[in-house]
């Protein structure tokens, strides 16, 4: 079994118990775009394990399963999928630092110009002798 079948397995029982994604998702306060990733196995777009487990704990509580059984589907799954390699995990890293100082970078560029253009339209007086 992996994530897609675990996640194959938790919408089978919503659906068998004629509960719709909306319902879990409003009375487990648990976002909708969540609920879809949990229930499609799309591990890359659910947060960090911990909270995983206990948004599996509130669902299966309110669709009437075991909690506890639903974790421990969970948990053979998470533990036979791989983790990723330490050069995938350092790229990753690598990556959102540039992401992050190209976000800054275009932040400080329109700051920049904003202030240029008040200056230019005498809305802040110019800080340059004439």
């Amino acid at each position: 079994m992996d994530h897609v079948e675990f996640g194959k397995y938790l919408s089978q029982q919503r659906e068998l118990r004629g509960l719709s994604r909306d319902e879990v998702s409003r009375v487990t306060k648990i976002s909708p775009s969540l609920i879809v990733a949990l229930e499609e196995g799309q591990v890359e777009r659910l947060p960090s394990r911990v909270f995983v487990v206990n948004y599996i704990r509130a669902y299966a509580t309110v669709i009437g399963l075991a909690p506890e059984e639903a974790i421990l589907r969970f948990e053979e799954v998470d533990k036979a999928t791989p983790e990723p390699s330490p050069v995938v995990l350092e790229r990753e890293r690598r990556r959102r630092a540039w992401l992050v100082l190209g976000v800054v970078l275009l932040l400080v560029a329109l700051g920049m110009g904003a202030y240029v253009a008040l200056v230019l339209n005498g809305k802040v007086p110019n800080p340059l002798p004439r």
